[in-house]
């Protein structure tokens, strides 16, 4: 099996350039999406913690009501065993009888004053809690309409973007297999620690791309000679010189334009 040859300097300057391009093209298109995924994402939370608190009043009414209804059942009873002592003072033999039967009155016309209070507080609970209700639905209703203007914005920009998206991932991992694996990993180490992600810059008047430190003129001729890899002092960027930059600029205008 023939060896591999080994890549020039230039070459491989030029892989990572280009290899900057296809992955400064995809952070692009996410810059374009922005926040809009983690917006959608938060609104269907929010919307789920609101249908979730309707839920659970909704669950609280209904255990009211069925207090109600036992303390109305209560009335009911508490009034029928009063007509029944009532009847029963009519046959009795002495005082003590009736004194006995007028406090069991007595007792079941507080029970059904203590049952009456506790109603109108199940009321005034219920009246509270419909309230927070209406509220909370109209809160539901704003965020919906919120969230699918949110989410039809963002289907609009993938149906726009995706499918160049995974096309271009593509190209970076089939571009960074044809890279030297240190000079990859150095490429993703700068690439992370940098600002916009620019990891590899061309030298634009005298400074490296993004910086304002001025290359020394020393330092610019290697860099123009391509006989090794050079790295801003400053920043730590890998840099490349303004024709070859251009130069791969053109060459991947094209790639992007044929996906």
């Amino acid at each position: 099996m023939a060896k591999k040859k080994e890549s020039t300097v230039e070459e491989k300057l030029r892989a990572l350039y280009d290899l900057q391009l296809i992955d400064s093209r995809i952070d692009q298109i996410r810059n374009v999406r922005g926040e809009l995924p983690l917006e959608v994402e938060d609104l269907e939370d929010e919307v789920a913690g609101l249908n979730k608190r309707i839920e659970k009043l909704d669950n609280e009414l209904s255990l009211i009501e069925d207090q109600i209804k036992a303390k109305k059942i209560q009335i009911e009873e508490s009034k029928a065993s009063i007509k029944k002592y009532s009847e029963q003072q009519k046959n009795v033999r002495n005082n003590r009888e009736f004194n006995a039967l007028s406090k069991e009155v007595e007792f079941q016309e507080l029970e059904i004053q203590l049952a009456e209070k506790n109603i109108r507080e199940f009321k005034a609970q219920i009246e509270q809690k419909n309230e927070v209700i209406s509220t909370t639905k109209e809160r539901l209703g704003e965020r919906e309409k919120h969230l699918k203007h949110k989410k039809g914005e963002l289907d609009a920009i993938l149906a726009e973007t995706e499918k160049e998206e995974k096309a271009l991932i593509k190209k970076s991992d089939d571009f960074e297999k044809e890279i030297d694996e240190r000079l990859v990993k150095a490429y993703k180490r700068i690439r992370s620690n940098v600002r916009n992600g620019l990891a590899v810059v061309a030298i634009e008047r005298g400074a490296s791309g993004g910086s304002f430190f001025t290359i020394p003129p020393q330092v610019q001729v290697e860099i123009a000679s391509r006989k090794k890899i050079i790295t801003d002092e400053h920043s730590g960027r890998i840099l490349v010189d303004s024709v070859l930059a251009t130069e791969e600029q053109q060459k991947m205008e094209s790639l992007f334009k044929s996906i």
